[in-house]
């Protein structure tokens, strides 16, 4: 008996070394933020789950961002500030390990913490699927979705959802698996709207430099674009 209870400590230990090493790993493959993007971070107010970029505007809803596999919420500070000063305050939540997989309801604890304010919740890559996770769980005060890069997956289906739709993509994006993004069109509301930025691509929906292969940008502006985008967006379907 007690050759057993050593064999399976020694499983255990050998299976828990395994999932720590594969965590550092994938840590250390973080795509960290530009210096520009870290400059513009600095002036949200973060805290352990998220980086908040506050506007003054009381009426317009609150965005909840859900970060690309890998890439650090810094990463989309520069947008995210713009649509802060456009009346919209963006959350940017922190993920474990930067995977949003592992917290695909991180978005719960800004809706508690802004109990009065409808909210639009988008993701980058694959935290665009954990965001339609999300809005299909919690659609009482949803007003709205938009992906960059990204789409739903069976268990993120909307299409019951009668709520204005945003799908951004890039021309030059080539990390998007664009089969699986034509096949989950049918997860999508009616009122979807879609667009691609012109020599665009995937890395460029965030700031943090190049990604493994991802396409080549001929722009030097998607960010600016992407902010723009997503303010006509809201706008026009949005807040009205």
């Amino acid at each position: 008996m007690k050759t057993w209870k050593k064999v399976l400590w020694v499983i255990f230990i050998s299976v828990l070394f395994v999932i720590i090493g594969g965590m550092t790993y994938l840590h250390t493959q973080a795509h960290p933020p530009t210096k520009q993007a870290q400059q513009v971070a600095r002036r949200a107010q973060e805290t352990n789950d998220w980086l908040y970029f506050p506007s003054k505007n009381s009426s317009k809803p609150i965005i909840i961002f859900y970060p690309g596999a890998l890439v650090e919420p810094d990463s989309y500070s520069l947008w995210a500030q713009e649509l802060a000063n456009a009346g919209y305050p963006v959350y940017l939540l922190k993920m474990p390990f930067d995977l949003a997989i592992l917290a695909p309801k991180s978005g719960e604890k800004v809706l508690t913490s802004q109990t009065d304010r409808k909210y639009v919740v988008g993701g980058h890559s694959l935290g665009g699927v954990m965001a339609s996770r999300f809005a299909k769980e919690h659609p009482k005060r949803l007003s709205g979705v938009f992906f960059l890069a990204s789409y739903p997956d069976e268990r993120g289906r909307l299409t019951t959802l009668k709520i204005p739709t945003l799908s951004l993509t890039a021309e030059n994006d080539t990390v998007l698996n664009h089969q699986a993004y034509q096949q989950a069109k049918k997860y999508l509301p009616i009122k979807i709207e879609y667009q691609e930025i012109s020599g665009g691509n995937h890395a460029g929906f965030g700031s943090y430099g190049t990604q493994k292969n991802d396409g080549k940008s001929t722009i030097n502006d998607q960010n600016e674009q992407v902010a723009r985008r997503i303010i006509t967006w809201l706008a026009r379907k949005v807040y009205q």
